[in-house]
């Protein structure tokens, strides 16, 4: 009689076992194609709204270029939401890696709704810690949260310009001798070398203007 219940103990245990496989492995996230070629092709329009206005769109006054832009990136917010709400941060083993990069991309871009932004920083952390996210995307937008909610940043990702030079520079910045450990630890390159990179692509992107200053080149930062 012992052998028997001890029998029929060992075959629920197994079966207990079983039904926890099975239950994880219906659990676990399928890769979704749809839903990168979706963002793929959001992206797209994201990256003409967030360059300077180029070929039909070099036509539009300010104002309209503002109005462009403004009905892009709230536009794909209000989608990249829907997609939140259903699936969480999207990271790579849904959407792989550029899928997971385009849906950071625009929610850095969601800057009209930093709320939106900071519940997906959370999500965004979780996926992070279980290497489903990429860390430097995720520092960067850490400090995008800082700065549209009136705190320092973290990375020293955010920039402005010094327009009498053309040089980059960090917004508000905390423990600013100690950025580059932090930049370190998320796979970042050092701030002098991230500031120089800024520098030249802000300095190529208004070059006509520079030139007419008589700068001829952007002015950078000492790297070691």
């Amino acid at each position: 009689m012992k052998a028997l219940l001890k029998t029929a103990l060992v075959g629920f245990l197994l079966l207990g076992c079983q039904q926890v496989k099975k239950e994880k492995l219906e659990q676990k996230v399928v890769f979704n194609q749809d839903l990168a070629n979706e963002l793929n092709k959001m992206v797209k329009v994201d990256q003409i709204a967030a360059y300077i206005p180029q070929g039909k769109y070099e036509q539009m006054t300010k104002e309209q270029w503002n109005a462009f832009k403004d009905s892009v990136f709230t536009t794909h917010q209000k989608r990249l939401e829907q997609l939140f709400d259903q699936y969480g941060f999207m990271g790579f083993d849904l959407v792989g890696e550029e899928g997971s990069q385009n849906f950071w991309l625009m929610v850095q871009h969601s800057d009209h709704n930093p709320d939106f932004q900071k519940e997906v920083l959370k999500k965004m952390k979780i996926a992070m810690d279980n290497k489903n996210a990429k860390p430097s995307n995720y520092g960067l937008l850490v400090d995008r949260v800082r700065i549209n909610t009136g705190k320092k940043q973290v990375f020293g990702t955010q920039v402005t310009y010094n327009t009498a030079i053309g040089q980059a520079y960090p917004k508000e910045l905390e423990d600013s001798i100690n950025v580059n450990q932090r930049r370190k630890s998320i796979g970042l390159e050092s701030i002098e070398e991230y500031l120089n990179n800024m520098t030249k692509m802000h300095f190529e992107m208004n070059k006509a203007y520079y030139e007419e200053k008589g700068i001829k080149e952007p002015k950078l930062y000492k790297t070691n």
